[in-house]
């Protein structure tokens, strides 16, 4: 897994830049163009380094394409661009953070550095979210909203929801999911999965819960 995901053009800068990182620990990936950066995973990185203007189009056009997606991975801007608009441009299209050429590599590394601890502890509060459709579960606070709303829901409606919510298309069986929410030494009956199921329906919609003909239920995937 590689650290930054650098994307520029101009050589001399590039490999200047790649130098240096490489000198401050970092492992890189070098792109000269956004068709060489799309054929990477942008899993394999923990930020991306992203020049305005490229020869096969506009960095701004990829970073929005990066955040149509949904991927949260900081981007950090680079550009000859001074005027206060392309900065407001540029933030307002999801880029974490923005650097004017010329500009100290020192300076790169101090912003990276910040991108990198925020970035830590947003996905520690990633974890506790579960966002599916209209449906949004902030487990650190046990809150359930639905297109905006706050459920009311019981402590089993809640387990059960999100026992289901982390892992969308995965089957349950409804005696897994009496062991697994229920507990043995409380077995009810199958139907109260059923019940508990509908309950969850009537309180968001019936296309999040599937049933499976002679198995159980699982949570749609989007």
């Amino acid at each position: 897994m590689n650290d930054i995901l650098l994307i520029e053009d101009d050589e001399n800068l590039g490999l200047s830049l790649e130098k240096y990182l490489k000198g401050e620990r970092y492992s890189v990936k070098l792109c000269p163009t956004i068709k060489d950066a799309k054929e990477q995973n942008l899993k394999d990185f923990k930020i991306v380094i992203l020049d305005w203007m490229l020869p096969d189009g506009q960095g701004l056009d990829y970073l929005k394409e990066i955040r149509q997606k949904g991927n949260h991975l900081p981007v950090l801007m680079l550009t000859a661009r001074t005027e206060l608009i392309d900065k407001v441009i540029g933030l307002e299209s999801g880029a974490n953070d923005y650097l004017t050429k010329p500009f100290e590599p020192r300076e790169l590394i101090a912003r990276i550095r910040v991108q990198l601890r925020e970035k830590n502890n947003f996905s520690s509060e990633l974890k506790d979210i579960i966002n599916i459709g209209d449906i949004s579960v902030n487990k650190g606070k046990r809150e359930v909203t639905y297109l905006g709303k706050k459920l009311e829901l019981t402590k089993l409606e809640y387990e059960l929801l999100v026992l289901l919510a982390e892992t969308p298309g995965k089957p349950f069986t409804r005696e897994e999911l009496l062991n697994k929410i229920w507990g043995y030494e409380t077995y009810p009956s199958t139907r109260t999965v059923d019940t508990h199921i509908l309950q969850l329906r009537q309180k968001t919609s019936d296309e999040y819960f599937e049933t499976i003909r002679g198995i159980g239920y699982r949570f749609k995937e989007f």
